[in-house]
């Protein structure tokens, strides 16, 4: 088993992760990862998103660009107060009036249709130049949702309307309107919603969330400051975390052979990134170097989504809205669905597992394995990881898990506002496949028994 270590070489001052197996040593450069990740992120967002430590005082020069006035949705959570100022203190600065005098109330967990509603009739009211969304995915979701329907709602009044792919743009060029400008100010690690075209909405009621997926709402501009993390309760960072690596592997796992190379990089460099590093802010919550670098990882899956899709994990985790948080949802279930897409990804799978093996959770020779037994050893791995930071690893172990959500999962598979799921797997689904093949993926998750998982030959 290996064991690894954080330092600083006294040299070059330049932070190592040494790992170890027995006698001999393997040391690898996080500064190189993160060097690595932040050429990615230029690469995809270039100068349109502030993202590092300090540069939250962005946020002002990006709204000036687009008028006098913007519309601030925030929540008003304890740790979140010294980052909204430095948002409001940077708009004055910058000449920009906060329309509406007020700060608008941000979205709660899962974003719930009806703070779509309510943030939608704030920016009718307050008639912004731009809309300021500071907070994590949730409150970010649930404003590109209300800039939709607050700028098409005269015609079309239902968010029900534009869940699915393409959408809003479709409407949008049906009625020659356009979207009001968007700033995204991230405060969580995670999502990735800053940078992407979707917005996850729930309906509350049904326990279902739903997805809006549409280039139109991807936000102009972006901003996150990495350290900010540091504020927010650790279980919130884990959960972020655990998603960002959902990201990069669901989007590995179904990659094109055109954009093969671009998304294997992707995944190489966010996932260690996450794996080095969700152990030592977990034990060391203040760590500015390990926050920096989930910061990166999370947002290199957010390249990711907008690369490719992400596939049966995340699909299921929108079944599973009131028992889990995205984070944990997705971790349960992404070892399982790796074993039943095994014998497509076997390329993919050497180049994740080489990762968890060379932070010791595989003791396996994975040389030797191939197809199901290879995907076997990598879902063991990610058990192993979640378990090092207390995550559940079964669908059983969350509390108030029935076989009513199992009957969910299948029934949202098989809606057609959730259809690119399906096709975005390595091993495509239809509709008349699901009960043959997902439910036992669901079976197996809920036992933890990857035996129940039947692949298709």
């Amino acid at each position: 088993m290996f064991t690894y270590t954080s330092s600083e070489r006294e040299d070059t001052g330049t932070e190592w992760l040494e790992l170890r197996k027995g006698d001999g040593s393997l040391m690898i450069s996080s500064d190189k990862l993160k060097d690595r990740a932040r050429t990615l992120i230029l690469d995809f967002k270039g100068d349109h998103y502030a993202f590092g430590v300090g540069v939250i005082s962005e946020t002002g020069r990006f709204a000036a660009e687009f008028g006098k006035s913007a519309m601030v949705v925030a929540n008003s959570s304890a740790w979140l107060i010294p980052m909204l100022d430095t948002v409001l203190d940077s708009l004055h600065l910058h000449g920009v009036k906060l329309a509406g005098d007020r700060v608008v109330r941000g979205a709660a967990p899962n974003a719930p249709r009806e703070d779509v509603y309510r943030i939608t009739s704030s920016i009718l009211h307050a008639k912004p130049d731009c809309v300021v969304a500071v907070g994590g995915g949730s409150t970010i979701d649930a404003v590109k949702a209300a800039n939709v329907l607050a700028s098409l709602g005269k015609w079309e009044p239902e968010i029900d309307s534009y869940f699915g792919t393409g959408l809003v743009t479709e409407t949008l060029a049906k009625y020659g309107a356009s979207l009001l400008p968007m700033i995204a100010v991230e405060t969580a690690a995670g999502s990735g919603a800053h940078l992407t075209k979707y917005s996850n909405i729930t309906d509350p009621v049904a326990g279902q969330k739903k997805l809006i997926v549409d280039d139109a709402i991807v936000p102009d501009r972006a901003v996150f400051d990495y350290l900010i993390t540091k504020s927010m309760p650790l279980s919130t960072t884990l959960d972020g975390a655990f998603d960002g690596l959902g990201h990069c592997l669901e989007v590995f796992y179904g990659i094109s052979e055109a954009k093969y190379d671009l998304a294997s990089e992707i995944a190489e460099v966010g996932i260690e990134l996450i794996v080095a590093n969700v152990e030592r802010v977990a034990s060391h919550p203040s760590d500015e170097s390990a926050r920096e670098a989930l910061g990166l990882a999370t947002d290199i899956g957010g390249y990711a989504i907008m690369v490719g899709g992400t596939n049966g994990a995340h699909l299921t985790s929108f079944s599973l809205v009131d028992i889990a948080s995205h984070g944990r949802a997705v971790a349960i279930m992404n070892p399982y669905y790796t074993v039943f897409f095994a014998p497509a990804i076997e390329r993919q799978l050497r180049i994740v597992g080489d990762i968890y093996e060379r932070y010791g959770l595989i003791d396996s020779d994975l040389a030797s394995l191939s197809g199901r037994e290879l995907g076997i050893a990598v879902a063991k791995a990610m058990i192993n990881f979640s378990r090092k930071v207390g995550f559940p690893t079964t669908l059983s172990e969350l509390p108030g898990f029935s076989d009513e959500h199992v009957e969910r999962a299948i029934s949202a598979a098989k809606n057609p506002q959730l259809e690119m799921k399906l096709k975005n797997m390595p091993v495509p689904l239809d509709v008349s496949m699901v009960d043959e093949y997902m439910r036992p993926i669901l079976s197996a998750a809920t036992r933890g028994d990857f035996g129940l998982i039947k692949n298709i030959e």
